[in-house]
């Protein structure tokens, strides 16, 4: 937990890769201390494609208040640095008249950018831009992921690798100041006035890949492809470059069967929640729950909140 001079809440966490449960924990735990929730997950901030980011819907949020779950359009501009100064903004209005607020979500650049602060990066280079989408156009990602692993293997470790605009923004870095962008991601945390308390959730790899199978398969009949289908001519957004579009959208243009598409989904979700848990197991401020069993789960979460409530006050 760190702690600010200024301390005016408890900033609670809940971070764990995709199907690891961390929606339906944090309900719990907002219920148990009458608080509310902010979405720390950047796909879920659309409002066009809550089925295949799994938004919970207003009746499986258990009466508590969702921020930041489908706010957006897809058309819409938004980054990481937006969202640092959209929930700073929301937490000085919540702890208020909530001591403890809960975070949830799979994106760990976001939950950073709350906690810590983004660091102050150039610009994009316009240039630069154009030869890399250039490259990116001639090779494909595997163009851009070789050339950014050449240049900072550390980023390219925890970067989701099937994004082209992470990957670009990475490689603009390094070559515009000549410092690995890894390296530049690790300046001193900025000063909040909360305090913060991490969890992490984790489960067995055999019991999360059949949670990402099983999830795939609901979402796929509660009209995942449906929806795939109303933003296809769009599918050239960013917004939309994300597991399961990606793959829905090559199924749209015949390039893979329905039977491919659905194993490439999960393939590539598995491959995702790899990269989320590489992203968490970095920061040493996470404390572990073990998420197979629930309700032990949110009593231990409710021991560390206590714990830290008392340590702050």
């Amino acid at each position: 937990m760190t702690t600010a001079s200024r301390q005016k809440g408890l900033l609670v966490v809940i971070a764990g890769p995709t199907a690891s449960g961390k929606t339906s924990l944090a309900i719990q735990i907002a219920q148990h201390f009458k608080t509310e929730i902010i979405s720390a997950d950047s796909r879920q901030f659309f409002s066009e494609i809550p089925i295949g980011t799994a938004a919970p819907a207003v009746g499986q949020r258990g009466g508590i208040i969702h921020h930041l779950v489908g706010h957006l359009s897809i058309h819409n501009e938004y980054n990481v640095s937006k969202y640092e100064e959209e929930v700073l903004t929301l937490l000085g209005r919540l702890f208020t008249r909530h001591k403890v607020v809960v975070m949830t979500g799979g994106s760990g650049l976001y939950i950073d950018a709350v906690c810590n602060g983004i660091d102050a990066l150039p610009d994009p280079d316009v240039q630069l831009r154009a030869e890399m989408e250039e490259r990116f156009r001639l090779e494909g990602i595997g163009g851009l992921q070789t050339w950014l692993q050449a240049l900072d293997p550390a980023y390219y470790n925890v970067v989701d690798v099937n994004n082209p605009m992470r990957l670009m923004r990475g490689i603009e870095v390094c070559l515009q100041t000549g410092v690995p962008f890894s390296q530049q991601r690790k300046a001193e945390p900025k000063e909040r006035p909360f305090a913060t308390l991490k969890i992490a959730l984790h489960l067995p790899r055999n019991i999360l890949n059949q949670r990402i199978h099983q999830r795939t398969d609901q979402m796929l009949k509660a009209g995942w492809l449906e929806e795939a289908r109303a933003v296809y001519p769009y599918r050239g957004l960013n917004s939309l470059n994300t597991v399961g579009y990606k793959e829905l959208f090559a199924y749209l243009s015949g390039e893979w069967t329905y039977e491919q598409t659905v194993e490439k989904i999960k393939t590539n979700t598995r491959r995702y929640a790899k990269r989320q848990m590489t992203w968490l197991r970095r920061d040493a401020a996470f404390n572990w729950i073990d998420a197979t069993q629930p309700e032990k789960a949110i009593q231990e979460i409710v021991e560390l909140i206590g714990k830290a409530m008392e340590r702050g006050s």
